[in-house]
């Protein structure tokens, strides 16, 4: 008999929780539905297998930083707004272990909900580059030059691979300082051969 209360939100909220406790490359049918106390077979009239799973965990985990992001850039600008930014980022990076690695995979186009969440996550950053004037197709090389810097800081800090003394935060507070610089100084055009 099916748990009562039991419905795909419930399993994966339950999901994201599990995965902050285990891992998100841990994150299993079964371990989730031992974990709802229910039969594997039984979770399968809630969630249609892991893909559709680590799907769903995907766009919840994409609104999630998505709605942290956007407040906080709310009444900001400029070096403001990006600190603020990137902070919220690391932020939910960390309280979040196991869900922000489902923030990495591409939105599917299939789930409007996933597309507007990700679409929102990019466009706080595509909104704090017009601050510094930067638009169009340079604002995609931006907009990449900020999420590799900050989710390459976020995974290596998460993986531990900081080795040398130093205290991180600072240097964190550095790498944004330097983009905030990159960005002040950006070429007036990114395409190539041009200028």
């Amino acid at each position: 008999m099916p748990r009562a209360g039991l419905n795909a939100q419930v399993v994966v909220r339950e999901a994201a929780r599990l995965v902050d406790e285990v891992g998100y490359h841990r994150l299993t049918l079964a371990a989730l539905a031992n974990r709802l106390g229910v039969a594997l077979p039984s979770l399968y009239k809630h969630v249609k297998g892991a893909e559709a799973l680590a799907q769903q965990l995907s766009a919840l985990a994409t609104a999630e930083i998505a709605d942290e992001m956007t407040t906080a850039a709310a009444g900001r600008s400029g070096e403001d707004a990006l600190r603020a930014v990137a902070a919220a980022y690391r932020s939910y990076a960390r309280r979040h272990p196991g869900r922000y690695p489902a923030t990495q995979r591409v939105p599917d186009p299939a789930d409007p909900a996933h597309l507007a969440a990700g679409e929102r996550a990019v466009g706080v950053v595509y909104a704090i580059l017009r601050g510094y004037g930067i638009d169009g197709a340079a604002a995609v090389d931006g907009v990449r030059m900020f999420r590799a810097a900050v989710h390459g800081f976020v995974a290596l800090e998460a993986a531990g691979d900081f080795g040398l003394p130093r205290e991180l935060d600072r240097s964190f507070d550095q790498m944004i300082a330097a983009l905030g610089v990159a960005f002040s100084s950006w070429p007036a055009s990114g395409e190539p051969g041009s200028g």
